[in-house]
């Protein structure tokens, strides 16, 4: 028996891995609309953290101690300039290349690990299932603005649900990380699938609900879009605030784009 979300993890990182592919190196180094991030900063971020998600499955101590040399090395030169000296200083096609060998080398490590294993994070320790889990939204996440700098519609398929499933793992977190409790019970979420299938999670309150594409609901947890900007039906004041604030991955607060910020480049396209 393997752990699917190992699966999951490896064909989500192939997509990106296909629309990097053959791309020159002025290409990587266009700034995204995700925090003028290019496509070097991305891909060596999701580079440098699953290889740390690795070693914490493996050695806990060392990645304790990977954990303190970033940031000391990011408190000298910075976040990107850290993860990119501790990547190798690689860049473009031999980024690619690299990124792409370790990530599948650690799919097929991953797919046969206890899903229950806890591991060490940035954030409160998690499973194993949790941090593929995390891994996958991260590429996920990151990849969409590197779509949207090429202008490219991705396919979506139903393993978005991990995502989907982060993001209700995390409605407490939402809260927890702006010291606060959360202002009631998580909203009833009606998500249509991309295979057309309807998910159903949370008790119906009958005044807290969250309807409309599974995609569009990963998109806000993962902060990838503006509630605003997508075509979920938000109501009741609890879903509200949720959307407005929820956060899915480990991490100080975060707030979410700005209404428009990111769909400038969906919009573009179709101009």
């Amino acid at each position: 028996m393997t752990m699917e979300q190992a699966h999951d993890f490896r064909d989500e990182s192939d997509a990106l891995a296909a629309v990097l592919d053959g791309r020159s190196n002025a290409d990587w180094m266009r700034p995204t609309l995700f925090k003028d991030w290019t496509a070097n900063d991305v891909v060596r971020h999701l580079h440098f953290w699953n290889r740390g998600a690795d070693l914490a499955l493996s050695d806990p101590d060392e990645f304790q101690a990977l954990r303190r040399r970033f940031r000391e090395k990011a408190a000298a030169v910075g976040r990107g300039a850290a993860e990119a000296s501790m990547v190798g200083d690689l860049s473009g096609p031999a980024l690619l290349d690299d990124w792409r060998g370790f990530y599948r080398e650690m799919a097929d490590r991953w797919a046969t690990v206890d899903p229950r294993k806890r591991v060490p994070w940035v954030g409160p320790d998690m499973s194993a299932r949790s941090s593929i889990t995390a891994r996958l939204m991260e590429t996920w996440s990151h990849g969409q603005a590197i779509f949207d700098l090429f202008g490219l519609e991705r396919e979506e398929h139903d393993r978005i649900r991990n995502v989907v499933f982060l993001g209700i793992n995390t409605y407490g977190w939402t809260w927890a990380v702006r010291e606060r409790d959360a202002p009631g019970p998580m909203p009833h979420l009606e998500l249509t699938a991309p295979s057309g299938a309807i998910w159903e999670f949370g008790e119906d309150d009958g005044e807290n609900r969250i309807v409309g594409p599974a995609v569009a609901f990963a998109q806000v947890v993962a902060q990838t879009r503006n509630v605003a900007d997508t075509d979920l039906c938000v109501t009741g004041p609890v879903a509200a605030e949720w959307m407005a604030n929820a956060q899915c991955f480990a991490g100080p607060p975060e707030p979410p784009p700005p209404p428009g910020a990111r769909r400038a480049a969906v919009d573009q396209r179709h101009a």
